[in-house]
């Protein structure tokens, strides 16, 4: 059983990250806690004008190793590891003359910012830390009497529960500590044994480890009845995560998910080649275009589907001015995101107090490598996140009609956006913008026939004269097993054709595009997305 109040009397700090050491050593002092600590520390505490008392004279045993060995010690260890309350611990701690530790303040070297400045080997490992790990599970362990802190954030926190104790710590502070630390230590360790199998080229390490910190509480799931919460993984890489919300509600579950599915498919479309705008719903593109400008570009993707982009999540892959800000607060909006928006943009959306907005300051690389992860019932299935992407040169043109320039362009928009719709997938584009979009289906004709139908509903919206996909082209993210969606697509009055290849009736799938008159290229390459 834990005694609730346990005096502190003695405080070992060892901190990398010096914010805020200054303001809670002094909160310390005051409470006429004794300091010990390390090296950088110490002079940090001393440069303060603080009381410390240096870890060397502590153990009477000197830093060695250029610092890699100094708190690696029985005098900091027992005093960390010792309970208080069990005889034969007291009685060893009075034989060697071992004092006891009742707080531990250390956060680790820098490693996972050493790896994401692109460090090489050699700097990488020298930061990774021992003893700081050492100590706080040790601390953590013997949370019944040791209070351990390594996040800067719980500093405020500790000096409250000093305060309101009149200088002790209560148990079930101790034990959220102890959470939060060994939390810390593993996704220290997990960051140290992913970044090894990534520069030894190892793709399926024995052991892979998920971390991430806590980034918000969500107030459900997918559904009302599921629990949820978001967590970040550190990466600097653009997105949802490390996004800036200038207003709106707090993101939900599916705000968070849909977003990613947005913005990691605008990324597709680089913003030197022209403004682009995805609109998505459910995980899934309702609509994706390219245009002169942001505005032209979102009235061509919400054209693709209106019924769909109600509620929808829009992504650009430029600024957001206030024109197109105006286009999209027309409708109803979950959110927007984008890299960087006006403030004349933000003004217009200030009006809409539900609409999310987003500022993410640049967008994700399209083609950066990286492990995508999915839980299954007892395990875990881990990729490589797809980063393929196919340029023109490298496809095949397999019927006796060429893609013509216009068809060819279409062709490899169309590709990029069937790389990121839930299959089977199908989609048609014209003039740099889908006009039908065919998601999920369990038969890659029923999609063929989804987005056909739906570009149809939108000719009546527009009052267009003749569907959309008269003309278009058709994406599909993988091969054609039969010919009859090949030819629903013809039906639908689609001309040319991109898919991967690679059928056992490629053969029959080609005459079939060559009876209708069609231009077909394969890719060579297949993007399921499930």
């Amino acid at each position: 059983m834990s005694p609730d109040l346990v005096p502190v009397r003695t405080a070992l700090i060892s901190v990398s990250d010096k914010t805020g050491l200054a303001d809670l050593a002094r909160a310390l002092v005051a409470r006429g806690i004794a300091l010990v600590s390390t090296g950088g520390t110490a002079a940090a505490l001393r440069a303060a004008d603080l009381p410390v008392r240096d870890v060397a004279e502590l153990t009477a045993f000197p830093e060695m190793l250029d610092g890699r060995v100094k708190t690696l010690h029985p005098m900091v260890h027992g005093g960390l590891l010792a309970l208080r309350d069990e005889p034969s611990h007291r009685a060893a701690l009075d034989a060697h003359g071992i004092g006891e530790i009742d707080l531990l303040v250390v956060n680790l070297y820098p490693f996972e910012a050493t790896v994401a400045e692109g460090a090489d080997y050699a700097a990488c490992v020298e930061n990774i830390d021992i003893g700081g790990p050492a100590m706080l599970r040790a601390a953590a362990k013997n949370h019944r009497f040791v209070a351990a802190v390594t996040d800067v954030e719980d500093y405020p926190a500790l000096i409250a529960e000093l305060e309101e104790t009149g200088g002790a710590t209560r148990a079930a502070f101790r034990q959220a500590l102890a959470q939060t630390a060994f939390g810390r230590t593993a996704a220290y360790d997990a960051a140290v044994s992913g970044w090894l199998a990534g520069a030894l080229g190892m793709p399926a390490p024995r052991r892979r480890v998920l971390a991430g910190r806590l980034g918000e509480s969500l107030r459900y799931g997918e559904n009302p009845h599921q629990g949820a919460a978001f967590y970040r993984d550190g990466s600097a890489r653009p997105g949802v995560a490390t996004a800036r919300q200038l207003q709106g509600k707090a993101l939900s579950y599916n705000n968070i998910n849909d977003t990613d599915a947005a913005f990691e498919l605008v990324a597709e479309f680089a913003p030197e080649a022209g403004p682009a705008c995805v609109i998505v719903k459910h995980a899934n593109p309702c609509g994706v275009a390219r245009g002169a400008t942001a505005l032209a570009a979102y009235r061509a993707a919400y054209d693709c589907d209106r019924t769909s982009a109600f509620g929808g999540i829009v992504a650009l892959n430029g600024p957001l001015d206030a024109e197109t800000a105006e286009e999209i607060a027309g409708i109803f909006t979950e959110v927007v995101i984008a890299p960087e928006v006006s403030e004349a943009a933000a003004a217009v959306f200030a009006a809409k107090k539900n609409l999310r907005l987003l500022v993410s300051g640049g967008l994700p690389e399209a083609g950066a490598p990286g492990l995508a992860w999915r839980q299954v019932a007892g395990g875990l299935l881990v990729q490589d996140r797809d980063a393929g992407r196919v340029g023109r040169e490298a496809l095949r043109v397999v019927t006796l009609r060429a893609p013509e320039p216009r068809e060819l362009e279409d062709l490899l928009f169309a590709w990029k956006v069937a790389k990121h719709v839930k299959s089977n997938a199908i989609v048609y584009a014209r003039d740099g913008a889908t006009v039908g979009i065919g998601a999920g289906q369990m038969s890659r004709v029923d999609s063929t026939r989804i987005a056909a139908r739906k570009a149809g509903d939108m000719a009546a919206v527009l009052g267009l004269a003749e569907p959309p996909t008269r003309g278009a082209v058709v994406a599909s993210d993988a091969f054609f097993p039969f010919a009859d969606g090949l030819l629903a697509a013809a039906e639908a009055g689609a001309t040319a054709v991109i898919q991967p290849g690679g059928s056992v009736r490629d053969d029959e799938v080609i005459a079939a595009a060559d009876e209708a008159g069609l231009a077909m290229v394969f890719t060579g390459m297949r993007h399921f997305r499930h």
